[in-house]
């Protein structure tokens, strides 16, 4: 491994939000200022820098991360998805998105970012998610505006729609 100093700048080349970037990175940059500052996907929030908050959530290759505890050089080769992803197309809503305006889970919209990649990776994972496996997923995220009851209702809500989007198997 190389020695690296503070002025020492490198290229980090991985999949954001399925297109591959480069970006110039110091050896102590945080991937939430790597997203945000060179790269423009400032739907990843920066709140604690402790990695208590979750707005700063992302998925590293399809598992939800802190990205304010994660290196930019962490990121070398790896599969990134922030909420900017999320979007089935541009301008549009994934059925999450749209659940979460359809339940009033947000106010703010702070903590939105990370908990919407959240509960993606939850659904990915486990489409049949209980609410009691909803509100784990939760535990790991602070809002200070909605209480929570209608994230839940919403996550609920989009799960639904999800299930019922799925191919059938014939």
């Amino acid at each position: 491994m190389p020695k690296l100093n503070r002025d020492t700048r490198t290229d980090v080349t991985f999949t954001l939000n399925g297109k591959k970037v480069t970006a110039r990175s110091e050896p102590r940059l945080l991937l939430t200022d790597l997203l945000r500052h060179e790269l423009g996907a400032t739907g990843t929030h920066v709140g604690c820098e402790h990695g208590v908050c979750g707005a700063c959530t992302v998925r590293i290759d399809g598992e939800p991360a802190r990205a304010c505890l994660t290196l930019a050089a962490q990121a070398e080769g790896a599969d990134i998805q922030t909420v900017e992803g999320l979007e089935p197309e541009p301008g549009g809503m994934s059925p999450l998105q749209a659940a979460f305006r359809e339940h009033f889970a947000l106010q703010c919209g702070f903590c939105t970012a990370g908990i919407l990649i959240s509960l993606k990776a939850l659904f990915d994972r486990k489409p049949g998610a209980s609410e009691q496996e909803i509100r784990e997923q939760l535990s790991g995220h602070l809002c200070r505006c909605t209480g929570y009851t209608p994230i839940v209702r919403a996550a609920l809500a989009a799960q639904a729609q999800m299930r019922e989007e799925e191919p059938r198997n014939a």
